[in-house]
């Protein structure tokens, strides 16, 4: 055990405990967010620091502070005069046996307080290498080596967010975390990928000419991809495996409903169209853009405002123009969520590229058309499932990944898309979400409660902070530490997937992160087959 770098004075159980900090430790080595332990008798609470500060005892120095030519001065009134203070919020104990307990008491006066040491966060976090398979490392703590590692199983059973403004790394954050579910068969995912950054190789965060490996690189054999744009897929050196084409008649009224910011959208437009989907069902958007007589004939024929027939037939125009949206399916031609469920059935993830249709509101109808048809599939399967109760017949877990999370979960589309219906269902049929965003205080609060896991990366904007933290347990304590993040080199993980809070570094995605993605494999193979010939 190290010398303590302080001991608890005073405190409470709802403002956390104020620690005088030791003379001998470096003011700039205790930092907002760092993980330390206190030794209380037989227990150990294990905490953050929230704050620090700086104090006085003698209310005349204050008024004639020693100058830095005084340096005689300063050494003497420095040890009895002048201390430095931590508050430390407790966020998990241990007792004598070893057993994880929430904090429902504090520790006596006087109790020491240390640098967390590698075996403790071990013992909190887990290891990846305990051979369960449940842990993934995702980084180390503030100045230390010891490896965090967050729970997959946990992770699994509600949706998860990646929130930070832009530049702070969410692509890169995503891309760990979906390597982890990856590598540990923990769940499968699909992921709409607007930017192109998740398939073959990506931009290094940060650089122009530097690249990193994608997930398909990295899993060749796990991975696939889905590209509406398969000439630039293959420019970028990637392999498609599936070029995504959908069909007028794939789309409903309930596909349109996110697009109201894009399109300008009136409600009355809605209900024409709702009107149209009753008359026409599946065709209703065929009938509409390829209507060969006067619009204000078809406005008559279904009952609805001649100028909402117009209007919605002028702002779906504009669907004419991707090419992988087309009139009628080719002849022979498999359906693409046919083609994703025969993937996913046998074990595959799936990144959906746009390559060069990179705009909002191409992005924001093939992820809902495409979820809300996976999701439709998932019931079924649920269904049948729980029907006959056999393990062969259980869905596996489906993750799905969309950036601009709040174009799709606003209080408005939330309550009408299928984002919104998945977020609040959660695990029942299977299906979660990860979701990316950069405004969380965009996202319905409804749903952001509903979400498990929350990786937070620096936030500037105040009702941002206000909203990714609401709900959470010590949120006031976990502002004061998110307000103090670095840019791109710190997040804050808290939620179902971790014990308790705490500030990471994440690991690096370089050579060494691609390594241990597959060695262990490797080595699995290596010991079948000694055992195997001996």
């Amino acid at each position: 055990m190290n010398n303590p770098i302080g001991i608890i004075l005073s405190g409470s159980l709802s403002e956390g405990l104020l620690m005088r900090i030791s003379g001998h430790e470096s003011t700039t080595r205790i930092k907002s967010g760092r993980f330390v332990s206190i030794k209380s008798d037989d227990e150990t609470f294990f905490s953050l620091v929230t704050d620090i500060k700086l104090s006085i005892t003698h209310p005349e120095i204050p008024l004639a502070p020693p100058t830095m030519n005084e340096q005689l001065l300063m050494h003497a009134i420095k040890d009895r005069f002048l201390s430095l203070h931590a508050t430390l919020r407790p966020l998990l104990m241990l007792d004598k046996d070893g057993k994880r307990k929430p904090v429902k008491t504090v520790p006596r006066h006087f109790s020491p307080v240390y640098e967390a040491t590698d075996n403790e966060v071990a013992l909190i976090f887990g290891r990846e290498s305990d051979g369960s398979g449940r842990y993934f490392n995702l980084g180390t703590p503030l100045d230390m080596s010891a490896e965090v590692c967050i729970n997959l199983d946990a992770l699994t059973e509600r949706s998860t967010g990646i929130f930070g403004k832009t530049g702070t790394g969410k692509t890169f954050l995503t891309r760990l975390v979906l390597a982890g579910l990856i590598k540990q068969n923990k769940a499968l995912s699909i992921i709409f990928d607007m930017h192109s950054e998740y398939g073959s190789q990506a931009r290094r965060e940060g650089s122009t000419s530097s690249f990193v490996k994608g997930l398909k690189t990295l899993f060749p054999d796990k991975v696939a991809i889905f590209s509406l744009d398969p000439e630039s897929t293959r420019k970028r050196g990637g392999k498609v495996d599936v070029a995504v084409t959908i069909p007028y008649r794939a789309l409903q009224v309930q596909d349109i409903v996110s697009l109201q910011e894009e399109l300008n959208l009136h409600p009355t437009a809605y209900e024409a169209a709702y009107l149209l989907e009753n008359v026409f069902k599946k065709e209703w958007l065929h009938q509409l853009l390829t209507y060969q007589g006067e619009l204000k004939e078809l406005a008559d024929r279904i009952g609805a405002h001649p100028e909402s027939i117009i209007a919605l037939h002028r702002k779906l125009k504009c669907i004419e123009r991707f090419p992988f949206i087309t009139p009628e399916k080719a002849p022979g031609e498999r359906d693409v969520v046919e083609e994703l469920v025969t993937y996913i059935d046998k074990g595959f993830s799936v990144i959906i590229e746009f390559g060069n249709f990179t705009s909002t509101l191409c992005y924001l109808l093939v992820a809902n058309i495409i979820t809300r048809r996976i999701h439709t599939l998932y019931t079924k399967k649920t269904e049948y499932f729980l029907g006959t109760q056999r393990t062969e017949d259980e869905p596996r877990k489906l993750i799905i990944a969309v950036e601009e999370a709040h174009k799709f979960l606003n209080p408005s589309a939330a309550r009408q898309t299928i984002f919104g219906t998945i977020a609040r269902e959660m695990r029942k049929y299977y299906v979660s979400l990860l979701v990316v965003d950069q405004r969380p205080s965009g996202i319905d609060p409804e749903v952001l409660s509903q979400i498990g896991t929350k990786i937070i990366a620096q936030l500037h904007d105040e009702k941002d902070i206000v909203a990714v933290l609401g709900g959470m347990p010590n949120s006031s304590e976990l502002r004061t530490i998110l307000s103090s993040l670095d840019s791109k080199k710190q997040v804050l993980l808290a939620g179902h997937a971790v014990p308790m809070p705490l500030v990471i570094e994440p690991r690096t995605y370089d050579e060494t992160f691609y390594a241990s993605l597959i060695t262990r494999p490797h080595k699995d193979v290596l010991e079948q087959t000694i055992k195997d010939l001996f």
